[in-house]
């Protein structure tokens, strides 16, 4: 008997353990608006659902206990086939659920809508994601510098992202910020998201796109804002430059890419690669507004 408790002991602090593991650096430990604003949404269908569940399952047990063979009080009555008040009730509580839950995902998508600027006095900051084989490549257009495998923001400052891909569509994601987005060849998203707390935060590519997926990561490290503008300055100083040439190079298949930076970024580049499905062409560089989409 004392090996048994034992064991449940262990199992139920193994199940503990796990349980913390899976929530922390994920959806379930937000670190901005957005996320913070996806868990409550998440928290509140979940108790909705359970508002169903949990009496399902207490009632199941309470039937099959008061049924059960020895008690002699619990009465057939092989005749009894229909019960307005039960059928009322059986039908009423999931159209409940539904018009609860396509309440919450009606007003948070419309108010989650990745589109949407976040509300903040501070300046945004505007980047640019290009999803490559198998990488991620990060432009600051404003700055004229680009990152790979790593992106640098400022804590609570608003970061307005414009997406594309270079070749098969790929899905950008930062579980701890929030909203996943879509990068499609020849086709811009738009995101907005926004770190509230200095930190590391692990990106990732959330579609499949050939065998160098897996290895798809990036970090996102958010600094206060002196450190952040020391980056740039370190930033600018990088002798290696980013052009078309480099960007052919750089947009070749390889896997587990090691972050790297360019001090210098050649004017256009993003909109090139958008409006030639990956492949720029800078002879003839394209608007963003004239881009063959936009989302």
């Amino acid at each position: 008997m004392t090996t048994t408790r034992r064991f449940a002991r262990r199992l139920v602090s193994a199940t503990g353990l796990l349980f913390i593991a899976g929530c922390s650096h994920g959806v379930l430990d937000p670190q901005g608006p957005v996320g913070t604003a996806e868990k409550l949404i998440l928290y509140d269908a979940t108790a909705i659902m359970l508002a169903v569940v949990i009496p399902v399952i207490v009632c199941t047990l309470v039937v099959a206990l008061w049924f059960r063979a020895s008690n002699k009080r619990a009465q057939r009555r092989p005749e009894w086939e229909y019960s307005g008040r039960i059928e009322f009730v059986t039908w009423s509580i999931p159209a409940m659920i539904v018009f609860f839950l396509g309440g919450i995902a009606w007003i948070g998508s419309h108010d989650l809508d990745p589109r949407k600027p976040l509300v903040n006095v501070t300046k945004p900051v505007e980047v640019e994601v290009i999803s490559l084989d198998w990488k991620w490549l990060f432009i600051y257009p404003q700055e004229q510098i680009a990152t790979v495998n790593e992106l640098v923001i400022p804590v609570d400052t608003p970061i307005r992202f414009r997406l594309t891909s270079s070749s098969v569509m790929n899905s950008f994601f930062v579980p701890q910020l929030g909203s996943q987005i879509y990068t499609m060849a020849g086709m811009t998203t738009r995101l907005n998201l926004m770190a509230s707390h200095p930190g590391t935060f692990s990106g990732l590519s959330a579609q499949f796109s050939g065998d160098g997926f897996s290895d798809m990561r990036f970090d996102v490290r958010a600094v206060p804002t002196g450190e952040y503008q020391a980056w740039l300055v370190s930033m600018r100083s990088r002798s290696e430059a980013l052009d078309e040439a480099r960007y052919a190079r750089l947009a070749s298949p390889s896997r587990a890419e090691k972050p790297r930076a360019f001090g210098h970024v050649t004017q256009g580049l993003f909109e090139s690669i958008v409006h030639h499905h990956g492949a720029p062409d800078l002879s003839y560089p394209a608007p963003a507004s004239e881009s063959n989409g936009s989302f």
